[in-house]
């Protein structure tokens, strides 16, 4: 159910990007210079992320199912928007392997993609900032830790067997409000929606991965409640491989057996909770500087084109990515 902000929002987004579309590409790709020497005066940390989620350091070749810019697949629209909103700057003749949606698996050859699993071997898999508008949303929480209902919340699709066995594991844990609202979940699993701002209410709130990664782990590190989850088999843009457990988050055995024992704890030690807490907070906000943000993106793209031998690297700016 989304709020009035909320659809507000989303009008704005896809306002924005029709808008992008209907003017003169040749306008971006006249910036695109000056979009990369920007870049290259990031410092370390852009750079370590840049190659984070572009860990390619070989020379290939486009496969036979690679687009051109010009002719990104248009669906999922938010996929297609979020992807085009850093690749028109580049020559629209340029190919690129793209696999959009929740990617299972890294792909055989390099390809542009939203997740990867958290392996080894991951090179393939290119990550770039897609579905954002989904996935990066981190409303503001004005709710103390202390003053929060010392209770754990769960709302979600039962598209995991995960999910499924954490809602028999807590059924009869009186301080867990967990169930899935969903129309087609069984009876005896069925609860009413929640909205972000009603989770936020609870000083637990669990993070369970559903086709890939958990959509809700970035609201939750980003609130004053303390996220509790096993760890994360996934990653996106928000490099969930990096989120620490006992740092950045409580993690939770894979049958849920230490859930009660680990609530009783926090609530014994509520400044460790609160250390946590903060935690997470600050590592949300890597994610908050727009100008990293958008160098990260235009770097990203930059040297999956030069390592696919579509575009002659600037010696300085190569200098910059290789470190």
């Amino acid at each position: 159910m989304a709020t009035i902000a909320r659809t507000a929002a989303r009008v704005f987004y896809y306002a924005r990007n029709v808008a992008r579309d209907i003017v003169p590409q040749a306008l971006f790709r006249s910036r695109l210079a000056a979009n990369l020497e920007k870049a290259r005066l990031s410092d370390d940390a852009v750079r370590r992320r840049l190659n984070f989620y572009n860990k390619l350091r070989d020379r290939f070749a486009p496969s036979a199912r690679a687009v051109r810019i010009s002719k990104l697949p248009f669906t999922p629209t938010m996929y297609y928007y979020d992807l085009k909103e850093f690749a028109r700057y580049f020559d629209p003749g340029l190919l690129i392997d793209v696999e959009f949606g929740d990617v299972m698996r890294v792909p055989k050859v390099p390809a542009i993609v939203k997740d990867r699993p958290i392996c080894d071997g991951d090179e393939n898999a290119v990550i770039m900032k897609l579905d954002k508008f989904r996935h990066f949303q981190m409303p503001a929480d004005a709710i103390r830790f202390a003053d929060k209902l010392p209770a754990v919340v769960w709302r979600g699709d039962l598209n995991n067997p995960i999910r499924t066995r954490f809602l028999k594991a807590v059924r009869d844990l009186p301080f867990c409000d967990a169930g899935s609202h969903k129309p087609n979940a069984p009876a005896e699993y069925s609860k009413p929606f929640l909205s972000i701002r009603q989770h936020q209410k609870y000083r637990y709130i669990v993070s369970l991965e559903g086709n890939d990664v958990a959509t809700n782990l970035k609201w939750i590190m980003s609130s004053k409640s303390l996220c509790l989850m096993p760890p994360p088999t996934y990653e996106t843009w928000f490099a969930e491989r990096l989120v620490e457990a006992n740092v950045h988050y409580v993690p939770l055995a894979s049958d849920f057996s230490d859930l009660a024992e680990k609530v009783a704890y926090f609530e014994r030690h509520p400044a460790e909770a609160e250390r946590i807490v903060a935690a997470a907070n600050a590592y949300c906000r890597t994610f908050g500087n727009e100008r990293a943000e958008r160098a990260i993106s235009f770097l990203v793209l930059y040297k999956y084109f030069v390592l696919s031998g579509q575009i002659e690297p600037d010696p300085a700016l190569w200098r910059y990515i290789a470190g």
